[in-house]
């Protein structure tokens, strides 16, 4: 069941506004378009059941962020805001011919999709907001701020010991022991598959450390909770209740908070739910998109002639 994955698609770079090209792959027809918003140091990992499940029948786009996969390094390191990610998303948009879209979010991927929201609501048909916050996580992590307290001190010996931190970096982010440590205690390793978590520790091992710490400062500093009123499009919220990243409560927060939210609860899912229960997702998000139609269509419809009956004979016409 798990192992069927769609054909590979189109693929290119876009040019985000600073010139950093930005990596997207395009797979699948149909509306409404899906676009996939990764968490910090991801790839595209954790959508692969729902590209295999969606394809057939939607238009899936996904992208990299900056100094990401494979997305150029900006050469100014600061450029990693949500200013920048969300320009270069609608570089990503415009490059894939890509209107408006559905946007689906994963960890860090849920601000991105809120924060373009409030800024391109035209392009959002709706958003899937799966295992993330609103903001400030690292205020939530382990429902502690002790990543937080420690992040100030890490980017600064980053910055004053670069080749100490890379060889660090790579041994503490690539090694066998991350991946046992993390099916232990942070995700549910009696479900996961190796060869879909893995890839995740391989991508970040690789990354530059000093790009990863400071997108991760911009995304401790941002919130989009002043946002959550204003949301005007269908939105489904998916959380674990065993997820560590982004404790539960978040999740209902969010779906409280969001005119007409509805929320999917994933029990026992951890920060990786699409990868751990992804039939789950796949009939939940099927049911949702369903209800969802693009703003052209939707448009032609509702400025499509009525047809009258016609006159019921021996009945006078009023």
């Amino acid at each position: 069941m798990r192992e069927e994955l769609p054909p590979e698609g189109d693929e290119g770079h876009a040019k985000g506004k600073d010139g950093t090209p930005i990596f997207w792959c395009a797979v699948g027809e149909g509306a409404p378009a899906l676009v996939c918003c990764d968490g910090i140091g991801c790839d595209g990992f954790a959508w692969k059941y729902l590209v295999r499940d969606f394809a057939p029948r939607h238009r899936i786009v996904r992208w990299h962020y900056r100094g990401h996969g494979r997305s150029g390094l900006p050469a100014d390191r600061s450029r990693v805001k949500f200013d920048d990610l969300c320009d270069d998303l609608s570089a990503v948009l415009d490059a894939t011919g890509t209107r408006e879209a559905v946007l689906l979010g994963h960890s860090m991927g849920v601000q991105v999709a809120l924060e373009y929201h409030r800024r391109h609501r035209e392009r959002v048909l709706g958003m899937a907001l799966v295992c993330g916050s609103h903001g400030l996580p690292l205020d939530t992590f382990h429902d502690s701020k002790m990543l937080k307290t420690v992040l100030p001190s890490l980017i600064s010996a980053a910055e004053k010991w670069p080749e100490a931190t890379d060889l660090l970096w790579r041994f503490v982010a690539g090694g066998e022991w991350a991946y046992q440590l993390a099916t232990h205690l942070e995700v549910n390793g009696k479900v996961v598959r190796r060869e879909d978590f893995a890839p995740y520790f391989k991508h970040l091992s690789g990354m530059d450390p000093r790009l990863f710490l400071g997108m991760l400062k911009h995304a401790s500093e941002h919130s989009a909770f002043d946002h959550l009123s204003e949301v005007d499009v269908p939105v489904l919220v998916v959380a674990g209740t065993h997820d560590t990243f982004t404790p539960y409560w978040l999740s209902e927060e969010m779906h409280d908070r969001i005119p007409g939210a509805e929320m999917l609860t994933v029990p026992g899912g951890t920060h990786i739910a699409p990868l751990e229960q992804p039939e789950l997702l796949t009939l939940r998000l099927e049911k949702w998109l369903a209800g969802i139609q693009p703003r052209l269509r939707a448009a032609a419809a509702a400025d499509a002639p009525r047809l009258r009956a016609p006159p019921v004979a021996g009945k006078a016409r009023s």
